[in-house]
């Protein structure tokens, strides 16, 4: 049985399952980050006077416990002597939420962020949600056909999405398929890796480098209109 240290003050979202709520802390750490102190070769300084006191400073490490769902999640922050308990950032560490993408249109990234919120609870319910999101990206790109992997190969046919990609679509495809067969085992964690790649190049390839380019091309216009500028580019 896990014991808890103590309970959280505020209420917390859980990562795993999404249940928002006090979490017990079952374990903590604290790593002092303290600078020595510096004196003068003239000035005396003595450890346990308080003349001279050095602000406290250092990260501290949490392990939390849902009560939910039964499962931990790791956390990290930074706290200072001068932090505002305000301005203190937490990070968690643990379960792991994915490099959150840019330039997707909204349903796309809503889509995704719910796969994401699955992934560490079933790898088959990732799998199906990732498939939703792939016929999501299909709609968007006005693809024609009546199941997905026609659509898919129309979008390649017409230029895109580069050729390669059909291929890795219609593996989160048929990965999602395995975990929707009631005959069969279904997915493991095994299978995360996998799915994390495929769903990461689509997206990638079709919204997130064509977004940077724009993003890019907008900087490189705002640079050559600069005072000055026209200089550099005739030498």
């Amino acid at each position: 049985m896990v014991k808890a240290k103590r309970q959280t003050e505020e209420f917390l979202k859980c990562k795993h399952c999404g249940n928002f709520a006090p979490m017990d802390i079952v374990a903590d750490y604290y790593l002092s980050t303290k600078p020595e102190y510096n004196c003068p070769e003239d000035d005396y300084y003595d450890p346990d006077s308080d003349a001279h006191p050095q602000p406290e400073q250092g990260y501290t490490y949490e392990l939390l416990f849902c009560l939910a769902c039964k499962k931990v999640t790791l956390q990290e922050y930074f706290d200072h002597d001068s932090l505002e308990p305000e301005d203190i950032k937490v990070e968690t560490l643990y379960p792991f939420q994915g490099v959150k993408l840019f330039y997707l249109p909204l349903l796309i990234q809503e889509a995704y962020e719910a796969a994401l919120k699955a992934r560490s609870i079933d790898a088959n319910a990732y799998a199906m949600l990732l498939g939703r999101m792939l016929e999501l990206v299909c709609e968007n790109r006005e693809a024609k056909g009546e199941k997905l992997h026609q659509k898919l190969k129309f979008l390649a046919e017409k230029g895109k999405i580069p050729s390669n990609l059909v291929s890795i679509a219609n593996g989160i495809r048929e990965l999602r398929n395995i975990g929707t067969h009631q005959t069969l085992e279904g997915l493991s964690s095994d299978e995360i890796p996998i799915l994390d790649d495929l769903s990461r190049a689509i997206l990638e390839y079709i919204y997130v480098a064509p977004g940077l380019a724009k993003q890019a091309e907008r900087r490189w216009n705002q640079l050559k209109k600069k005072p000055g500028a026209e200089r550099i580019w005739e030498e």
